[in-house]
Protein backbone atom coordinates (compact mmCIF):
# COMPACT_ATOMS: atom_id res chain seq x y z
CA UNK A 1 0.00 0.00 0.00
CA UNK A 2 1.54 3.56 -0.86
CA UNK A 3 2.06 5.87 2.08
CA UNK A 4 2.52 9.43 2.59
CA UNK A 5 4.83 11.11 4.81
CA UNK A 6 4.20 14.08 6.83
CA UNK A 7 7.74 16.31 6.82
CA UNK A 8 5.84 19.38 7.86
CA UNK A 9 2.15 19.26 8.74
CA UNK A 10 1.22 22.68 8.38
CA UNK A 11 -1.29 24.77 10.84
CA UNK A 12 -4.18 23.09 10.49
CA UNK A 13 -4.42 19.94 8.63
CA UNK A 14 -6.82 17.05 8.95
CA UNK A 15 -8.36 14.66 6.92
CA UNK A 16 -11.70 15.08 6.07
CA UNK A 17 -14.46 13.82 3.47
CA UNK A 18 -18.19 15.08 2.78
CA UNK A 19 -18.69 14.43 5.88
CA UNK A 20 -21.51 12.57 8.80
CA UNK A 21 -24.75 13.92 7.86
CA UNK A 22 -27.57 12.49 10.15
CA UNK A 23 -26.05 12.51 13.51
CA UNK A 24 -27.64 15.70 14.84
CA UNK A 25 -30.23 14.39 17.20
CA UNK A 26 -27.78 12.25 18.58
CA UNK A 27 -25.32 15.20 19.37
CA UNK A 28 -23.04 14.68 16.39
CA UNK A 29 -22.04 17.55 14.18
CA UNK A 30 -21.46 16.78 10.48
CA UNK A 31 -17.92 17.73 10.14
CA UNK A 32 -16.55 17.22 6.56
CA UNK A 33 -14.62 19.34 4.25
CA UNK A 34 -15.09 22.87 4.87
CA UNK A 35 -15.15 23.65 1.13
CA UNK A 36 -17.21 20.44 -0.31
CA UNK A 37 -16.79 22.08 -3.63
CA UNK A 38 -13.14 22.38 -3.75
CA UNK A 39 -13.14 18.77 -2.34
CA UNK A 40 -15.55 16.98 -4.70
CA UNK A 41 -13.26 19.16 -7.79
CA UNK A 42 -9.98 17.38 -6.40
CA UNK A 43 -11.86 13.70 -6.05
CA UNK A 44 -12.84 14.00 -9.91
CA UNK A 45 -9.47 15.33 -10.73
CA UNK A 46 -7.81 11.75 -9.73
CA UNK A 47 -10.55 9.57 -10.55
CA UNK A 48 -11.82 8.90 -6.99
CA UNK A 49 -15.78 8.96 -5.41
CA UNK A 50 -16.68 12.47 -4.72
CA UNK A 51 -17.02 11.02 -1.16
CA UNK A 52 -13.10 9.73 -0.54
CA UNK A 53 -11.45 11.21 1.87
CA UNK A 54 -8.30 13.63 1.31
CA UNK A 55 -6.25 16.44 3.29
CA UNK A 56 -7.72 20.11 4.04
CA UNK A 57 -4.94 22.64 5.12
CA UNK A 58 -5.55 25.66 6.91
CA UNK A 59 -3.75 28.84 6.24
CA UNK A 60 -0.50 27.29 5.99
CA UNK A 61 0.25 23.93 4.14
CA UNK A 62 2.87 21.19 4.54
CA UNK A 63 5.49 19.00 3.32
CA UNK A 64 4.54 15.43 2.15
CA UNK A 65 6.58 12.68 1.08
CA UNK A 66 5.46 10.08 -0.95
CA UNK A 67 8.05 7.13 -1.27
CA UNK A 68 6.20 5.26 -3.50
CA UNK A 69 4.97 8.08 -5.59
CA UNK A 70 0.87 9.06 -6.68
CA UNK A 71 -1.68 11.04 -8.12
CA UNK A 72 -2.50 14.13 -6.96
CA UNK A 73 -4.22 16.97 -7.10
CA UNK A 74 -4.89 20.39 -5.27
CA UNK A 75 -8.07 22.33 -4.96
CA UNK A 76 -9.21 25.18 -2.81
CA UNK A 77 -6.79 28.21 -2.36
CA UNK A 78 -3.74 28.77 -3.35
CA UNK A 79 -0.77 27.68 -1.06
CA UNK A 80 1.77 28.37 -3.58
CA UNK A 81 2.37 24.66 -3.79
CA UNK A 82 5.91 22.91 -5.35
CA UNK A 83 7.09 19.76 -6.33
CA UNK A 84 10.48 19.29 -5.56
CA UNK A 85 10.75 22.89 -5.76
CA UNK A 86 9.13 23.12 -9.46
CA UNK A 87 5.81 24.60 -9.10
CA UNK A 88 2.44 23.06 -9.66
CA UNK A 89 -0.65 24.76 -11.01
CA UNK A 90 -3.89 23.77 -8.76
CA UNK A 91 -7.29 22.54 -10.01
CA UNK A 92 -4.69 19.50 -12.57
CA UNK A 93 -3.64 16.53 -12.00
CA UNK A 94 -0.16 15.57 -11.03
CA UNK A 95 1.75 12.42 -10.99
CA UNK A 96 4.05 12.33 -8.63
CA UNK A 97 7.22 10.11 -8.96
CA UNK A 98 8.51 7.95 -5.98
CA UNK A 99 10.74 9.87 -3.85
CA UNK A 100 9.48 13.48 -4.28
CA UNK A 101 7.80 15.66 -1.73
CA UNK A 102 5.07 18.12 -2.47
CA UNK A 103 5.29 21.07 -0.47
CA UNK A 104 2.76 24.23 0.59
CA UNK A 105 3.58 27.51 2.28
CA UNK A 106 1.11 30.42 3.60
CA UNK A 107 -2.27 31.19 1.41
CA UNK A 108 -2.05 33.11 -0.89
CA UNK A 109 -5.93 33.56 -1.58
CA UNK A 110 -8.57 31.98 1.01
CA UNK A 111 -8.69 29.82 4.17
CA UNK A 112 -8.52 26.28 2.72
CA UNK A 113 -6.20 24.23 0.03
CA UNK A 114 -6.97 20.32 -0.07
CA UNK A 115 -4.56 17.36 -1.05
CA UNK A 116 -6.91 14.96 -2.93
CA UNK A 117 -4.91 11.71 -3.65
CA UNK A 118 -5.92 8.69 -6.08
CA UNK A 119 -7.21 6.09 -4.07
CA UNK A 120 -8.08 8.58 -1.17
CA UNK A 121 -6.71 8.38 2.30
CA UNK A 122 -7.26 5.04 3.79
CA UNK A 123 -8.82 5.61 7.74
CA UNK A 124 -11.00 4.07 9.62
CA UNK A 125 -14.22 5.63 9.42
CA UNK A 126 -16.54 6.85 12.71
CA UNK A 127 -20.13 6.79 11.75
CA UNK A 128 -19.77 6.43 8.02
CA UNK A 129 -17.18 9.19 7.47
CA UNK A 130 -13.49 9.89 7.65
CA UNK A 131 -13.93 13.11 8.80
CA UNK A 132 -11.89 14.61 11.15
CA UNK A 133 -13.53 16.38 14.77
CA UNK A 134 -10.67 17.43 16.31
CA UNK A 135 -12.86 19.15 18.97
CA UNK A 136 -14.33 15.53 20.42
CA UNK A 137 -11.17 13.87 18.99
CA UNK A 138 -12.81 11.44 16.82
CA UNK A 139 -12.48 9.73 13.19
CA UNK A 140 -9.63 11.23 10.90
CA UNK A 141 -6.29 10.08 11.60
CA UNK A 142 -6.53 9.26 15.26
CA UNK A 143 -8.85 12.12 15.70
CA UNK A 144 -6.15 14.64 15.65
CA UNK A 145 -4.62 17.33 13.07
CA UNK A 146 -1.97 15.91 11.53
CA UNK A 147 1.70 15.77 13.00
CA UNK A 148 5.06 15.92 11.85
CA UNK A 149 6.39 12.27 11.37
CA UNK A 150 2.60 10.97 10.87
CA UNK A 151 2.63 7.95 7.93
CA UNK A 152 -0.69 7.71 5.89
CA UNK A 153 -2.01 5.18 4.17
CA UNK A 154 -3.60 5.48 0.77
CA UNK A 155 -6.15 3.61 -0.65
CA UNK A 156 -6.21 0.79 -3.32
CA UNK A 157 -6.55 2.47 -7.13
CA UNK A 158 -5.82 1.45 -10.62
CA UNK A 159 -5.15 3.34 -13.92
CA UNK A 160 -2.39 5.40 -15.56
CA UNK A 161 -1.97 8.90 -14.95
CA UNK A 162 -4.22 10.71 -17.25
CA UNK A 163 -3.52 14.63 -16.98
CA UNK A 164 -7.17 16.72 -16.56
CA UNK A 165 -7.89 19.88 -15.16
CA UNK A 166 -10.83 21.96 -14.38
CA UNK A 167 -12.62 23.89 -17.31
CA UNK A 168 -12.35 27.70 -16.91
CA UNK A 169 -15.10 28.47 -16.80
CA UNK A 170 -15.90 26.34 -13.85
CA UNK A 171 -13.51 27.19 -12.05
CA UNK A 172 -14.92 31.23 -12.72
CA UNK A 173 -18.20 30.17 -11.37
CA UNK A 174 -17.31 28.45 -8.64
CA UNK A 175 -15.05 30.76 -6.72
CA UNK A 176 -15.49 32.23 -3.64
CA UNK A 177 -17.22 35.92 -3.26
CA UNK A 178 -17.36 38.48 -0.65
CA UNK A 179 -21.87 38.02 -1.00
CA UNK A 180 -23.01 35.16 0.97
CA UNK A 181 -26.60 34.86 0.13
CA UNK A 182 -29.03 33.81 2.44
CA UNK A 183 -32.88 32.85 3.51
CA UNK A 184 -35.16 33.71 5.98
CA UNK A 185 -34.14 32.81 9.59
CA UNK A 186 -36.79 30.77 11.52
CA UNK A 187 -36.64 33.86 13.53
CA UNK A 188 -36.68 36.32 11.28
CA UNK A 189 -39.97 38.01 13.13
CA UNK A 190 -37.67 38.44 15.79
CA UNK A 191 -36.15 41.38 14.82
CA UNK A 192 -37.32 44.76 13.84
CA UNK A 193 -37.55 45.94 10.75
CA UNK A 194 -34.50 48.17 10.55
CA UNK A 195 -32.93 45.19 11.56
CA UNK A 196 -33.82 43.16 8.92
CA UNK A 197 -33.42 45.69 6.35
CA UNK A 198 -29.77 46.82 7.78
CA UNK A 199 -28.73 43.36 8.08
CA UNK A 200 -28.18 43.14 4.19
CA UNK A 201 -26.62 46.36 3.34
CA UNK A 202 -23.90 46.03 6.34
CA UNK A 203 -20.26 45.10 5.80
CA UNK A 204 -18.52 42.38 8.43
CA UNK A 205 -14.89 41.39 9.13
CA UNK A 206 -14.66 37.85 9.72
CA UNK A 207 -13.22 37.48 13.42
CA UNK A 208 -9.74 36.33 14.61
CA UNK A 209 -11.92 33.39 16.61
CA UNK A 210 -13.62 32.22 13.57
CA UNK A 211 -12.85 28.23 13.00
CA UNK A 212 -14.59 25.60 11.73
CA UNK A 213 -17.46 25.63 14.77
CA UNK A 214 -18.74 28.75 13.74
CA UNK A 215 -17.50 32.47 12.20
CA UNK A 216 -17.93 35.24 14.29
CA UNK A 217 -18.38 38.55 12.81
CA UNK A 218 -17.25 41.94 13.41
CA UNK A 219 -19.32 45.12 12.16
CA UNK A 220 -23.10 46.86 13.19
CA UNK A 221 -24.76 45.08 15.53
CA UNK A 222 -28.14 43.29 14.92
CA UNK A 223 -30.68 44.47 17.55
CA UNK A 224 -33.48 42.25 18.52
CA UNK A 225 -37.13 43.33 19.65
CA UNK A 226 -36.64 43.00 23.27
CA UNK A 227 -38.58 40.85 25.86
CA UNK A 228 -38.11 37.44 23.64
CA UNK A 229 -37.02 34.34 25.43
CA UNK A 230 -36.18 31.21 23.23
CA UNK A 231 -36.00 27.32 24.19
CA UNK A 232 -33.02 25.66 22.70
CA UNK A 233 -33.26 23.93 19.44
CA UNK A 234 -31.92 22.73 16.78
CA UNK A 235 -30.04 24.66 14.43
CA UNK A 236 -28.52 23.68 11.28
CA UNK A 237 -25.23 24.06 9.01
CA UNK A 238 -24.89 27.99 7.77
CA UNK A 239 -27.68 29.21 10.52
CA UNK A 240 -26.46 32.82 11.04
CA UNK A 241 -27.43 33.06 15.21
CA UNK A 242 -27.61 36.42 16.39
CA UNK A 243 -26.15 36.71 20.31
CA UNK A 244 -28.00 38.91 22.99
CA UNK A 245 -25.03 41.11 22.23
CA UNK A 246 -25.63 41.25 18.52
CA UNK A 247 -22.75 39.79 16.78
CA UNK A 248 -23.74 37.30 14.10
CA UNK A 249 -22.05 33.88 14.16
CA UNK A 250 -22.57 32.02 10.65
CA UNK A 251 -22.48 27.90 12.42
CA UNK A 252 -20.24 26.13 10.42
CA UNK A 253 -19.32 22.19 9.75
CA UNK A 254 -18.14 21.86 13.66
CA UNK A 255 -21.20 23.46 14.79
CA UNK A 256 -22.72 22.41 17.86
CA UNK A 257 -26.05 20.76 17.12
CA UNK A 258 -28.49 23.07 19.39
CA UNK A 259 -28.94 26.66 20.26
CA UNK A 260 -30.62 29.21 21.66
CA UNK A 261 -30.22 32.11 20.07
CA UNK A 262 -32.26 33.67 17.05
CA UNK A 263 -31.27 32.94 13.64
CA UNK A 264 -31.58 36.16 11.78
CA UNK A 265 -31.40 34.03 8.57
CA UNK A 266 -29.10 31.04 6.91
CA UNK A 267 -26.63 30.82 4.51
CA UNK A 268 -27.63 28.59 1.35
CA UNK A 269 -26.46 25.44 0.38
CA UNK A 270 -24.71 26.61 -2.71
CA UNK A 271 -22.78 29.62 -0.96
CA UNK A 272 -21.31 26.94 1.46
CA UNK A 273 -18.40 26.67 0.47
CA UNK A 274 -17.60 29.83 -0.24
CA UNK A 275 -17.75 30.28 4.00
CA UNK A 276 -15.17 27.90 4.53
CA UNK A 277 -12.84 29.50 2.35
CA UNK A 278 -13.17 33.33 4.28
CA UNK A 279 -9.83 34.04 6.45
CA UNK A 280 -10.23 36.18 9.57
CA UNK A 281 -10.25 39.70 8.70
CA UNK A 282 -11.91 38.90 5.52
CA UNK A 283 -15.03 41.06 4.94
CA UNK A 284 -18.01 39.75 3.87
CA UNK A 285 -21.76 40.98 2.91
CA UNK A 286 -25.17 39.44 2.73
CA UNK A 287 -27.87 39.00 0.25
CA UNK A 288 -31.34 37.91 0.48
CA UNK A 289 -32.66 35.62 -1.75
CA UNK A 290 -35.89 33.21 -1.30
CA UNK A 291 -35.89 29.57 -1.22
CA UNK A 292 -36.87 29.07 -4.35
CA UNK A 293 -33.99 31.02 -5.98
CA UNK A 294 -31.50 29.02 -3.42
CA UNK A 295 -33.02 25.74 -4.75
CA UNK A 296 -32.49 26.84 -8.10
CA UNK A 297 -28.73 28.44 -7.68
CA UNK A 298 -27.58 24.62 -5.53
CA UNK A 299 -29.52 22.93 -8.59
CA UNK A 300 -27.22 24.94 -11.49
CA UNK A 301 -24.11 24.01 -8.99
CA UNK A 302 -24.80 20.58 -9.05
CA UNK A 303 -25.61 20.42 -12.69
CA UNK A 304 -22.01 22.21 -12.87
CA UNK A 305 -20.17 19.54 -11.21
CA UNK A 306 -21.71 16.63 -12.08
CA UNK A 307 -20.97 17.80 -15.99
CA UNK A 308 -18.96 15.91 -18.80
CA UNK A 309 -17.30 19.96 -19.58
CA UNK A 310 -16.19 20.22 -15.89
CA UNK A 311 -12.47 18.82 -16.49
CA UNK A 312 -11.23 18.27 -20.08
CA UNK A 313 -7.90 16.05 -20.37
CA UNK A 314 -4.16 17.13 -22.02
CA UNK A 315 -4.73 16.57 -25.71
CA UNK A 316 -8.43 17.30 -25.59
Amino acid sequence: MKTIHVQSPGLLTTVQDLGRAGFGPAGVSPCGAADPVALRLGNRLVANEENAAALEMTLIGGTFFFPEGAIVALTGSDFGAALDDVAVELCTSIEVRPGQALSLGPTRSGARCYLSVQGGIAVQPFLGSASTHVLVGLGGFEGRALRKGDVLQIGSARGAFRKRTIAPHAVESLSRRSVLRFTPGPQADWFPESSLRAFPKATYRVGEQSNRMGLRLEGPLVPQIPGREMITEGVSLGAIQVPPGGAPIILFVDQQTTGGYPKIGNVICADLHRVGQLRPRDEVRFEQVTFETARSLLIEQEKTLVSDELLFEQGQ
